[in-house]
């Protein structure tokens, strides 16, 4: 099936690597651009598997000067938790709250939430560097449990005292089993990467599906990896994956419309695109 303006990705065959209960809006929205999606989540989100240091938090929310979250799903664990312990939501109504970017802020909305501070690139790094002046003040961090430690680093380097709590775990996903099928079939025509633990944890899902690494490498650069930002891109990099393309905005959308400019590009057959199917 060849692709027409209206249906950039008709006859593509797709694979969503994000966890299942996050993927629903992706999928719907490659099936309108004509894609054929596959839900293979390598990643699933767990309670901490000790909840202290979140519960310690939870109590002295009022010490804090700023709430910032990293993720939706850092939302929703910080949230749930409260919830589960019956705490008051109104101390974080008094607080400076910042979200990584606008998926992250739209979960806090859910909740009544809003948040003051959204930087302008939706990474760590701009965090810190658009924040201001935080000298002195303390910084709630939940996060997931393998989160890299770039902001918490960074804003304890301003003076910040910063509490970085293991808020959730990144566990892995069911996903590996469907994509293992359809990599061997040599029908997969790209796949999309959310996080650096998207990355990994597909690999090591791959492994227990028949693939070694480099197996499963060599398989998956027969697509198109797409990656929603730098630092996904750059862990695709490190195991060896050959990124196809970088969403310029570090979002659900960014991600698509990379996809779509990609195969938008020079024709499939072309010696960067001979291999992926389409």
């Amino acid at each position: 099936m060849s692709s027409t303006p209206s249906l950039p990705l008709a006859g593509i065959r797709v694979a969503v690597t994000r966890p299942a209960h996050q993927a629903a809006a992706l999928l719907a929205r490659l099936r309108a651009l004509g894609a054929e999606p596959l839900a293979c989540p390598s990643i699933a989100i767990a309670p901490p598997a000790d909840p202290a240091a979140l519960d310690a938090a939870i109590a002295r929310l009022g010490s804090y000067s700023w709430l910032i979250v990293t993720s939706a799903n850092g939302v929703q664990a910080l949230l749930g938790r409260m919830a589960e312990l019956g705490a008051s939501s109104m101390p974080l109504r008094r607080i400076a709250i910042g979200a990584i970017g606008p998926a992250t802020a739209e979960a806090l909305a859910e909740h009544g939430l809003r948040a003051s501070f959204v930087p302008g690139a939706y990474v760590a790094e701009a965090i810190v560097d658009e924040i201001g002046d935080v000298a002195g003040q303390r910084i709630l961090l939940p996060r997931a449990d393998i989160a890299r430690e770039a902001l918490a680093v960074g804003l304890r380097a301003k003076g910040a005292e910063v509490d970085e709590v293991a808020a959730y775990r990144t566990v892995p996903g069911p996903g590996a089993a469907d994509l293992a099928s359809w990599l061997r079939a040599g029908t997969l025509g790209a796949i999309t990467f959310t996080s650096s633990s998207t990355v990994r944890y597909l690999l090591d899902g791959l492994g227990a599906h028949g693939f070694d690494r480099p197996t499963a490498v060599a398989a998956l650069n027969r697509t198109a990896v797409v990656c929603i930002g730098p630092i996904t891109a750059a862990t695709a990099r490190a195991e060896g994956l050959r990124v196809a393309a970088e969403a310029r905005e570090y979002t659900e959308s960014g991600l698509l419309d990379a996809l779509v400019q990609w195969f938008s590009g020079p024709a499939v057959g072309t010696p960067e695109r001979q291999d992926v199917a389409r």
